[in-house]
This record gives structure tokens, sequence and C-alpha cells, in this order.
């Protein structure tokens, strides 16, 4: 039975970016998991339509081919879809045997379909039977700074999942914004001025090469300041 669009809505809202992750307990190709065995860590929230589909094993192989990267970057990988553990298990066994790919990260099994409800992971193009496309990124407080979505039909992009990372780290440290297409090394953007004193100010600061008064930009550094978020009531 097809859903009806507001129903759809109100039982597969997503979070928003800079909300806490919902939490989670569920059962995995690892053993039991829970968002508390990620406090503390960065970690990336890898949802798929279906076990044996074409697009999805590409995306896998892929990403394993790029944990080293991710680990550079303390980040984890947990996988998920509404399929059962045994179709997991199969799975990752034909990958590994078909690509010489042995996935390392956790694939949890949601098949009572909670864990993909909290998230809003539930594909309107399949009428709710299958998990969508998306990932989410989640940082070491739990809380979701990015959400990426595709369609069934495509294939994510890791480089650019890595590229995003990368991106929120450095704009945690710096309290800096990052311009389109930036890449590590890239200069960073001075976040826009909030008064006219801050507007001249970076006029007149010589780490700036400023076009006009609100677009300056600088080589990045490594002063570290956290950023603050009103999600998190304990901070």
């Amino acid at each position: 039975m097809a859903f009806e669009t507001n129903d759809y809505q109100k039982m597969n809202s997503m979070p928003y970016v800079g909300e806490q992750a919902p939490h989670f307990n569920a059962n995995s190709t690892q053993g039991n998991i829970s968002l508390d065995d990620y406090k503390g860590k960065w970690f990336i929230l890898f949802a798929h339509p279906s076990d044996f589909d074409p697009v999805s094993t590409s995306e896998f192989v892929a990403l394993q081919v790029a944990s080293s990267k991710l680990r550079e970057l303390n980040v984890e990988v947990v996988g998920i879809s509404v399929d059962n553990i045994t179709s997991h298990v199969a799975w990752l066994n034909s990958i590994e045997e078909t690509f010489d790919t042995q996935i390392e990260f956790p694939l949890i099994a949601d098949l009572n379909k909670q864990i993909s409800t909290d998230y809003g992971m539930l594909s309107k193009e399949s009428n709710g039977s299958e998990t969508s496309r998306v990932i989410f990124i989640i940082d070491e407080d739990s809380v979701v700074r990015s959400v990426i979505d595709y369609p069934a039909t495509i294939g994510r992009n890791i480089n650019e999942i890595l590229r995003v990372i990368k991106a929120l780290k450095t704009t945690d440290k710096t309290e800096h914004v990052t311009p389109a297409n930036w890449e590590t090394g890239d200069k960073i953007l001075a976040p826009s001025p909030s008064i006219i004193k801050d507007a001249k100010n970076r006029m007149e600061n010589p780490d700036y090469e400023c076009k006009n008064w609100y677009y300056c930009e600088k080589d990045s550094d490594d002063h570290s300041k956290s950023i603050y978020n009103a999600f998190l009531q304990d901070k």
C-alpha cells in the first residue's frame, strides 16, 4: 500500500544537521552495536537500499578501498539496511569472493525498520520497503553534521564524502568556512561579519586577502577552537 504524503513525512523525518543523532541498539554482522559505542568518535552511517544490489556493491567496495583514508581522519563506518543478517553475511562473502575485498565495517540488520524510521531513511521510491541511499556524518558528540541523500539509481562519490569530513574538521578547528570545491590545503574563508567593526578589521588584517568586506580568504592553520552547538545542552 502506498504511503500518503503527510503520513510518510511524519514517520520518516530525517534528523536535521546540528541535532543529536537518534539512539540505536542493533544486531550487525559484527555483533550487537549501539550509538554509545561511537561516543567520542566520528562515524558515518551508510544506508543502502538492499543487499546484492549492483550499485550498493560498488559503493561498499569503494568504501572499503577508502578505509585507510577514513582511519587517518579517525572516522569509522557503519552500514545499514532492512535486510536480515543471513542476507548481509551472504552478500559480504560474495563481495569478498568476487572483488577480493573484505568488508571490515559492521552492517546493521534493521529488520523492524526502527532505526530506518528514526533516521528518516525509508525510501519513498520503494514505498518504505527499503532504505534510501543516504549517508549521515556524525561527530564525537553524536551530533549529525551532514546528511547526503542520493537516488537509488546513482552511486555515491566516496571522495566527496571524504572531502566533506575534512572540511567539517577544518571548520571546527579554525571557526572559518570553506569555499566551493574546497580541498585540503586550499584557502579558507572568514565567516560573514556580524558587525561593521568586524568587516573593517578584517580588511586591515594582514592574515587575510580580501576581495571586499564580505569575502576574505586566508591560509588554513592548526589553531584549534571548538564550535558552539546549540543542540548540546551539556556543553
